[in-house]
């Protein structure tokens, strides 16, 4: 592959560890006009601007690919027609744009630790990737064979997993944080990367648009136990646009909300290797039309932390379909811990063993069932074999409260396909989920 430098695309070299003192000064670069690489105002290969027309002919020949990596300090959109290349952090700096166009692929490169590529949006930053249902984004691995105007490859399925990165969208929305402080370094990137800081104090909060995007195959480890997830929520405000996402086959969660505000609609997630929707330190959104399909490396479908601090806040899952695998040897319903506080409505669950539950795991999040701040109305469940009562999956591990009791009034036990709560499957046509007939 050659590394194209792309005309007017302002970036500074990124260290993966930290940021340069120049990372807000553009580099120039000069038209060669013979070097088989754009760069300077060339518009094509060799071609444009200072060196000649870019006829269709030897010159003018469109790139296969472009090679993304470093600070964005100046608004760029990724075009349509190439396929774009994410070779290590690729970062929207503040102040900066970055466009997606409907069908538009971009392959992350292999990578672990420093090297793990990942397209992060840093706070102030802003990312306008709206697909559409028949041209979606898709982010996937170097080794996906998927090409130009198609919507999956034939060489990868839902069992490769961290073969790159991920996505990370980081925003200025309150969160809880230990000991109060009112930013902190997201999860998935080294400590001492400035552009990974997250959180603040503006619930409006605007990160862009993120629609019809599916993000696949990535999840790459940083380092012992930290992976980074399929999609990252850190701080994120309400005034961003997060609908319409898919996550497949991701090592760690796929979808993680850290803090923040924003509300979230019609996601799926498939096959990951550890939760499907993970919620932590104070997250006060809403999630709608939410989609969790387990795979046999699957830990919990919801792993639900409350708040590090003072700051509390509670969210609302509505409409969310849960598709277990009984054979997943981690696999459960949902974990709650820490002082989880927030609302599961309309619930249908099914494909569960039955020792697969929903667990409350702490005496915080006990209290906090207790006083009405962790509720749940309306769960449908298809029993698993075995199992002759909703009451058997619901757990409290404290025993203080009678959570397993209690479920037989919000909870009802169905056959399957006779569900009337969930999630609204007929609007995920578009999603790699269901080209595997996932549901």
């Amino acid at each position: 592959m050659k590394k194209l430098i792309i005309a007017g695309f302002a970036i500074a070299t990124l260290g993966l560890t930290s940021c340069s003192e120049d990372d807000d000064m553009p580099i120039e670069q000069l038209a060669t006009c013979t070097d088989g690489i754009q760069n300077g105002n060339e518009t094509g290969i060799d071609c444009g601007g200072a060196c000649a027309p870019c006829d269709g002919g030897e010159n003018g020949t469109a790139p296969q690919d472009e090679d993304l990596s470093g600070l964005l300090i100046e608004d760029f959109t990724l075009t349509n027609d190439i396929i774009w290349e994410l070779n290590g952090k690729f970062v929207v700096g503040d102040g900066a744009t970055l466009t997606i166009e409907p069908g538009t692929i971009i392959k992350g490169q292999e990578g672990t630790g420093s090297l793990a590529s990942a397209l992060i949006v840093a706070r102030g930053g802003r990312i306008m990737a709206e697909g559409t249902a028949d041209e979606p984004i898709i982010f996937t691995s170097i080794n996906d064979n998927i090409d130009l105007g198609e919507k999956q490859g034939s060489n990868l399925d839902e069992n490769d997993r961290g073969l790159w990165g991920g996505v990370l969208i980081l925003g200025n929305a309150p969160s809880s944080f230990e000991g109060d402080s009112e930013e902190s370094q997201i999860e998935g990137i080294p400590a001492d990367d400035d552009f990974g800081r997250f959180g603040g104090n503006d619930p409006d909060d605007d990160s862009g648009v993120f629609k019809y995007v599916s993000i696949r195959h990535g999840g790459a480890l940083i380092g012992s136990g930290n992976e980074i997830n399929g999609l990252t929520l850190g701080g994120v405000g309400a005034g961003t646009l997060i609908d319409h996402v898919e996550v497949v086959g991701n090592v760690d969660d796929g979808i993680e909300w850290f803090g923040g505000t924003v509300n979230t609609s019609n996601v799926v997630v498939f096959a990951g290797g550890d939760d499907g929707l993970d919620i932590d330190m104070a997250y006060s959104g809403t999630i709608t039309n939410a989609l969790a399909i387990q795979g046999a490396e699957s830990d919990h479908a919801l792993e639900i932390d409350g708040p590090e601090g003072t700051l509390e806040g509670a969210f609302t899952i509505q409409d969310l379909s849960i598709i277990g695998d009984a054979n997943a040897p981690s696999g459960a319903i949902a974990d709650l811990r820490d002082g989880a506080m927030g609302a599961f409505n309309n619930v249908y669950v099914r494909g569960f063993n039955d020792i697969q539950n929903v667990e409350i795991d702490d005496a915080a999040s006990a209290a906090n069932y207790s006083d009405g701040s962790l509720s749940f109305s309306a769960w449908e469940i298809v029993l698993p074999e075995g199992v002759e009562s909703v009451s058997s999956i619901f757990e409290d591990t404290t025993e203080s409260t009678d959570f397993s009791n209690d479920a037989t009034t919000f909870a009802t036990a169905i056959e399957k396909d006779q569900e009337t709560v969930g999630a609204d499957l007929s609007v995920f046509g578009w999603t790699y989920a269901s080209f595997r007939g996932a549901f």
